[in-house]
């Protein structure tokens, strides 16, 4: 008897057990629907923007032929001349130069906020750093036309430059303030997490606090700090306003830091309004090499880090 009542007693407990595990997914499953339908709806825009931008671009590139269009340098639409290859090298030269500044800076400020800084110096940086990322990007354009285009013009005098000021190197700098915020905090973020047992080891080998955080922190927080770079190198690649304000926007080939440029992005905001027939078309063909540049880049930058995580 007293085995059977154990055994009525244990069915009955697995059947409520049951009944709350049903119940929990019954009120997970709004919410499971709602993220499902959001992933849904993420991928569709994605989806929608490739092929709306595929379909109105790869016609004009197929007129123009594709060697002439990505190779060409002379951009001349009343003449019949498309060809982006300026802009390409101004946009990938914008693009590193501006990157590989904004690392070095944003690496060096995460590891000062994360193992360095007193609380309360973090309490104010921190905050200062993240209202940099909510500056609109015009107002950085305008900060660039209005102090580093003079510091550029009264330092620098080249013949090559056109209008002084206006540069590659005005927009390296603008563009290398604007990632600061994604590189520092993301890097901060991959600092923070990581186990303390790795600081507290290395220190007990008799490593100092800087052999500790170059050698061990940075590395181990290498997957963070490279997801940053390619979140900072695609708002780099993908500005337009505060690049237009302070490029010079010249179509021909930098030859210095102090050359005018224009970039992909620069180039379809100046003309997409006023162009039409085969022009607008070229200029959504700029967009499709863009997107290309961008998909290709952000691919090589996982692959490089998921290498770089294999090996340590």
């Amino acid at each position: 008897m007293k085995k059977q009542v154990n055994s009525l007693e244990i069915d009955e407990k697995n059947k409520r057990r049951r009944k709350k595990i049903l119940m929990r997914k019954l009120k997970e499953l709004p919410m499971e629907s709602v993220f499902l339908l959001c992933a849904i709806i993420s991928i569709l825009a994605v989806l929608l923007i490739t092929i709306f931008l595929f379909n109105e671009g790869t016609p004009a590139i197929a007129k123009i032929g594709v060697f002439k269009f990505i190779f060409g340098l002379d951009w001349s639409p009343g003449q019949g001349q498309f060809g982006i290859a300026p802009m390409i090298v101004s946009s990938l030269l914008a693009t590193f130069l501006s990157v590989g500044l904004g690392t070095i800076i944003g690496i060096f400020t995460a590891v000062f906020l994360a193992e360095i800084a007193p609380k309360w110096l973090t309490k104010i940086v921190r905050p200062a750093i993240s209202l940099l990322s909510a500056i609109p990007s015009v107002i950085y354009g305008f900060f660039g036309m209005l102090v580093i285009v003079p510091l550029i013009r009264n330092t620098f005098t080249s013949p090559d430059a056109g209008v002084p000021g206006y540069s590659l190197l005005a927009v390296v700098i603008v563009l290398s303030v604007m990632i600061l915020p994604t590189i520092i905090m993301l890097t901060e973020n991959a600092l923070r997490a990581l186990p303390s047992a790795y600081k507290e080891a290395s220190l007990a080998l008799g490593a100092s606090h800087i052999q500790t955080i170059f050698k061990v922190l940075v590395p181990a927080a290498k997957s963070g700090i490279m997801a940053a770079i390619v979140l900072g190198m695609g708002r780099a690649i993908g500005e337009t306003m505060a690049v237009i304000m302070v490029a010079g926007n010249s179509t021909q080939l930098p030859n210095s830091l102090l050359s005018m440029i224009r970039t992909l992005t620069g180039n379809v905001a100046l003309e997409l309004s006023y162009s039409s027939g085969l022009h607008r078309q070229a200029l959504f063909g700029t967009g499709v090499v863009l997107f290309l540049f961008i998909m290709i880049l952000n691919l090589l930058l996982t692959l490089l880090s998921r290498r770089a995580i294999k090996k340590s």
